[in-house]
């Protein structure tokens, strides 16, 4: 499929553009934890908080851990609709629009003030979260995802696996890839825990820029392509 005509859901990401989304996604969990001690990515941990609050009948914290799930659905919902193809027609490139969006709600979260309510950060982080986890989801010819890595690193593992036992040398590339995904996210989540602790509010900014740097690959890739013509 060519890149320039790939729909929002079905754009394969090269690995650069991987490997930027898995830093961003491993410093948005890290700054969100470290400022509120919730999980901004895959709501997997805030549900399981959830039932831990509401057995222990502690309502309010409980309903507040709500407010990130339901954060992270809508942007799903979101990325759902601009995926219907006559939506997609009107706006000949959702990505981008999916991506803009992202960085303005980060630049907006860095700029808050630091006694600005936990939530209004939370919900934010979450919705974008979703909005990447939903619009990025193909590394080259195989699934990844940039927001949580045990996935990631059960296919590196097992692509090793065959790579080891079988010699195929595309299994070996394909563990290669994932393993740098995984990195990429360790590495993010370093950086945003160590960049959260010194700046506070505003370090979220750096996660804006990671995400302005995929904006500016994929329009330099979208060009390259239609320069080489509709075979490309």
């Amino acid at each position: 499929m060519l890149w320039c005509m790939a729909t929002i859901h079905r754009r394969p990401d090269t690995l650069a553009v991987g490997v930027l989304l898995a830093t961003a996604g491993g410093f948005l969990d890290a700054y969100t934890f470290v400022r509120h001690k919730v999980f901004a990515n895959l709501q997997s941990g805030n549900v399981l908080l959830f039932c831990v609050e509401a057995t222990a009948r502690h309502w309010h914290r409980a309903v507040l851990l709500l407010i990130p799930i339901a954060a992270f659905s809508a942007g799903v919902l979101l990325v759902e609709v601009l995926g219907l193809p006559r939506l997609e027609r009107l706006l000949r490139r959702p990505l981008r629009l999916v991506l803009t969006l992202q960085i303005a709600a980060l630049a907006a979260v860095a700029a808050l003030p630091g006694n600005a309510p936990e939530q209004v950060t939370t919900v934010t982080v979450s919705f974008v979260a979703a909005l990447q986890f939903s619009t990025f989801t193909t590394l080259r010819d195989a699934p990844y995802t940039t927001l949580a890595e045990s996935g990631n690193l059960h296919k590196a593992l097992v692509a090793a696996h065959q790579w080891a036992t079988a010699g195929q040398p595309a299994a070996a590339r394909r563990a290669g890839r994932y393993a740098l995904v995984v990195g990429a996210f360790v590495a993010g989540a370093v950086i945003g825990a160590v960049l959260t602790r010194l700046v506070g509010a505003p370090a979220v900014g750096a996660a804006a820029g990671l995400l302005a740097a995929v904006l500016v690959l994929l329009i330099r890739e979208t060009r390259r392509l239609r320069r080489r013509g509709p075979g490309a």
